[in-house]
């Protein structure tokens, strides 16, 4: 059991945000296969969508006891697909639980040793599957905002390959909403909120995330407030 306890208090908040869920999830849903370890699940926000991609396993794994405990009671699931909850981190499963698939829907950017999380998680990936990281893009926009809930960091597409583990290789990294990144970059310069209110997120999910649908194509993935990247493991696991 673990004595973490998460810092911010947003994740209630960005539950509202369901166009910016499909929009990204659109993007993770080829690389989720198999059995799947969703690390940092919190309050299960994302898994109700998620686990409907996988008829495998599912592992959702939270260092913060208060956050999983809300879990059964916000996720709903078929019977047909359960979920699995431990109160952990990578670092306490055991060497012979493996996954297919590794999931940090903006959890990476939370864990103060990137590059040792990666590589740790790497060693229950089997061979051929699947790291995938959705993290906050661009140190520029670090923001009162990110300061209050624990991120260490935001993430540039140089700074994500950094973290590549031993034995994988990168096959996607790609920046999402680019439109949301023009108004990061404003409330970064002008506003410095130290956290967003529920009817700017409102406003945000209902009419510039369906913008930047368009306009990241047009731009080939190069601008976006937050980058997914993903790792393919190669060759024999756990060696």
């Amino acid at each position: 059991m673990s004595s973490y306890q998460y810092e911010g208090d947003e994740l209630a908040i960005f539950a509202h945000a369901q166009n910016w869920k499909q929009y990204w999830l659109s993007h993770l849903a080829p690389f989720i296969q198999g059995d799947v370890l969703e690390v940092g699940a919190g309050i299960g926000s994302n898994t109700s969508k998620l686990r409907g991609l996988s008829t495998g396993r599912w592992v959702c794994l939270e260092p913060d006891e208060r956050l999983i405990s809300e879990l059964p009671g916000r996720v709903k699931t078929p019977l047909s697909a359960p979920i699995e909850m431990v109160c952990g981190t990578v670092q306490s499963l055991s060497t012979d639980d493996l996954f297919d698939t590794a999931l940090y829907v903006d959890v990476l950017e939370h864990i103060r040793d990137d590059l040792a999380e990666i590589a740790a998680v790497a060693e229950h990936i089997r061979p051929h599957g699947h790291i995938v990281v959705l993290a906050p893009a661009h140190q520029r926009l670090y923001s009162p905002f990110d300061r209050s809930i624990g991120h260490h960091r935001r993430y540039n597409r140089a700074s994500l390959l950094r973290c590549t583990p031993p034995n994988a290789r990168p096959i996607l990294v790609a920046y999402l909403d680019s439109t949301g990144y023009l108004l990061s970059l404003i409330n970064r310069m002008v506003l410095h909120q130290s956290s967003p209110t529920l009817k700017q997120i409102v406003f945000w999910d209902n009419y510039i995330i369906p913008i930047s649908r368009v306009v990241d194509p047009l731009l080939g993935f190069r601008l976006g407030k937050s980058i997914l990247g993903v790792w393919q493991l190669e060759g024999e696991t756990g060696s």
